[in-house]
C-alpha cells in the first residue's frame, strides 16, 4: 500500500499540494496561449495539464517514465498519444517532428541535461519552440535529493543557448499571498534543518536522502495546511505571474526557438 505520495508528482487531489499545484498550473495556462500544431510533452506526471494542452493542438504526444492511466474526454483523447519511456534519448521519435516541445519540472531530474536539450532540438521543426520550467535554485529552501541539479537563471540560459539561437528567459513570480506562504514554509524548513548540524543533506548520496526528504516534505505541507488552511487553500494561479527571470522567481520559464 502506498502510504505517502511523493511530493515530486504534484496533483490537485491533495489539499496540501495546492500552492505547488497552482504555481505549476500557471505554466500550462501560459503555454496553452502559445502552442499549436503538433506538440511533444516530456513528463506527463499526474496529467493535470493534458486537457489544457490537448484542446489547443492538433496532436499531443506525451512521455513519462511511469505508466499512465489518465482519462480524457473523447474529443481530446483521440488527439493524445501516451508513450512510456526513459529519456534521453527520445527513442523512435523522428527528426523535425514537432512544432513545440514542453517539459515542466523535468530537466532537474535528468542526468545528462546536455543530451536532453540536444534531443529536444533534434525533434523540433525549424522555428519550433521548447518551453521548459524548472525550480529556480536561489529560491530553494533545502537540497532536494530527487534533483540531479538545480539551475540559476544564468545557468539554464547558458545550457539552452548552446543549442538554441533564441532564448527568452522568464520566471514565475508570486504576489504577497504567495510570498507569505513561502515565508511560512521557509520558517518550518529551518526548524527541521537546524538539527542537521553536520550538513549531511549536502554530503550524503541522493538515493539515501530521497525517502526521508519525501516524508518530511509531505508532513511539513500537511502541517502548514492544518495550522492555517486559508494560507494554503486560498492561493490560486492568479497569485502567480510571469516576468523577466531573476534570483527571486520561484520557477524558471524559458522559451527557446530552433533556427537552422
Amino acid at each position: 500500500m502506498k502510504l505517502i505520495q511523493t511530493a515530486e508528482r504534484v496533483a490537485h487531489t491533495d489539499a496540501s499540494d495546492n500552492v505547488i499545484y497552482q504555481r505549476s498550473l500557471l505554466a500550462y495556462l501560459e503555454t496553452a496561449n502559445i502552442i499549436h500544431g503538433k506538440v511533444l510533452e516530456i513528463g506527463t506526471g499526474s496529467g493535470y495539464g493534458l486537457s489544457l494542452i490537448a484542446s489547443k493542438v492538433d496532436k499531443l504526444v506525451t512521455i513519462d517514465k511511469h505508466k499512465t492511466n489518465i482519462s480524457l474526454p473523447p474529443s481530446e483523447a483521440n488527439k493524445v498519444e501516451f508513450i512510456q519511456m526513459n529519456i534521453p534519448p527520445l527513442t523512435g521519435i523522428a527528426d523535425n517532428e514537432f512544432d513545440f516541445v514542453i517539459t515542466f519540472q523535468v530537466i532537474e531530474h535528468i542526468q545528462d541535461d546536455k543530451k536532453f536539450v540536444s534531443e529536444i532540438f533534434r525533434v523540433l521543426k525549424n522555428k519550433g519552440k521548447l518551453i521548459v520550467t524548472t525550480p529556480n535554485s536561489p529560491m530553494s529552501l533545502t537540497r532536494n535529493p530527487w534533483h540531479v541539479r538545480e539551475y540559476t537563471s544564468t545557468e539554464l540560459k547558458q545550457l539552452l543557448e548552446a543549442k538554441f539561437q533564441s532564448v527568452k528567459a522568464l520566471g514565475v513570480f508570486g504576489n504577497e499571498k504567495a510570498m507569505n506562504y513561502y515565508a511560512k514554509n521557509a520558517e518550518a524548513v529551518r526548524k527541521i534543518t537546524r538539527f542537521d548540524i553536520l550538513k549531511l543533506q549536502y554530503r550524503l548520496p541522493r538515493w539515501l536522502l530521497q525517502i526521508p526528504y519525501d516524508i518530511l516534505n509531505r508532513l511539513n505541507r500537511k502541517k502548514l495546511l492544518n495550522q492555517n488552511q486559508a494560507l494554503v487553500s486560498d492561493i490560486t494561479h492568479h497569485d502567480y505571474h510571469l516576468s523577466e527571470a531573476n534570483d527571486t522567481c520561484f520557477d524558471l520559464f524559458y522559451i527557446a526557438e530552433k533556427s537552422v
